[in-house]
């Protein structure tokens, strides 16, 4: 069985029945007809970050993500969800012991061999000098590959790029545009994951609909597991497999994206609903 899975405890607060809620993991079936059992991709367990002011950022995360899905994150602002996305790659280093990719401790892990695997697409699109085909082809170079032109239309095609696109430069094209380059740009390195920190929030609805197609291409052609910050609750619900809601650095909530309505903690719900 595919499931999301994250820590009773989370859920209930007894500190009597603290240890034996931390035995029983609440699971969520995302298996779909034909599918095989997907092995865990993410594990984490008791994540914690406070700021240098001393206040809780993160309160004891504990989730298994498996393989091949679309994992949606929302909540209200601060309440640690980009937090959640950028320990998975170390973009903030998470303490030893705490986060796993493929049963191995990320801090075991050479950093850019990690972020190679596990790239992560912003909400604001970068571009580097030169044409759009110099900055797919950044990633590879660093490992000794020149990408061919063919291997490069390939990559413009899968972001819904045709190949006119190959040199122009960033000045050139939209922000919409830019995004995509970006995302052709971290598919270069072929990753296992991609974490996707509000990517569309900028974007125009036709931009935001080529984006999201993209997105549940890869996980359909390539199995690629995929891990989305969004404030757009509808967006959630068109893309993702499974939602994970997170209030004040603790998960409250984990549903399927059609079972939102069905939220029972009171700041979820009521977010939920300011937000439909």
């Amino acid at each position: 069985m595919s499931y999301i899975s994250i820590d009773q405890s989370q859920l209930q607060s007894s500190p009597d029945e603290d240890h034996e809620v931390r035995e029983h993991l609440l699971t969520v079936d995302i298996q779909q007809p034909g599918e095989d059992v997907c092995a865990t991709r993410f594990r984490i367990r008791d994540l914690t970050k406070v700021s240098d002011a001393g206040a809780p950022i993160l309160k004891g995360i504990n989730m298994d993500i498996p393989k091949g899905v679309i994992l949606g994150i929302v909540g209200p602002s601060g309440s640690g969800k980009s937090t959640v996305l950028r320990a998975l790659n170390r973009l903030w280093e998470p303490p030893s012991g705490t986060v796993f990719y493929d049963d191995r401790d990320i801090l075991d892990l050479d950093v850019l061999s990690l972020r190679r695997k596990v790239g992560m697409l912003f909400q604001i699109p970068v571009l580097f000098e030169g044409t759009v085909a110099d900055n797919i082809r950044y990633g590879p170079q660093l490992k000794g590959k020149k990408l061919t032109d063919n291997e490069v239309h390939n990559l413009l095609s899968l972001a819904d790029l045709d190949s006119s696109f190959f040199n122009k430069t960033g000045g050139e094209i939209s922000v919409g545009q830019a995004q995509r380059v970006a995302l052709a740009r971290t598919l270069a390195n072929e990753p296992e994951v991609l974490l996707l920190d509000e990517p569309t929030s900028s974007l125009d609805p036709i931009s935001t609909e080529n984006i999201e197609e993209v997105i549940m291409k890869l996980k359909k052609k390539r199995g690629m597991t995929i891990v989305m910050v969004s404030h757009s609750i509808k967006q959630i619900q068109r893309i993702a497999d499974i939602v994970c809601l997170l209030v004040d650095g603790t998960i409250v909530e984990v549903l399927k994206p059609d079972k939102l309505s069905e939220a029972k903690h009171p700041t979820a719900l009521r977010f939920l609903q300011l937000s439909a």
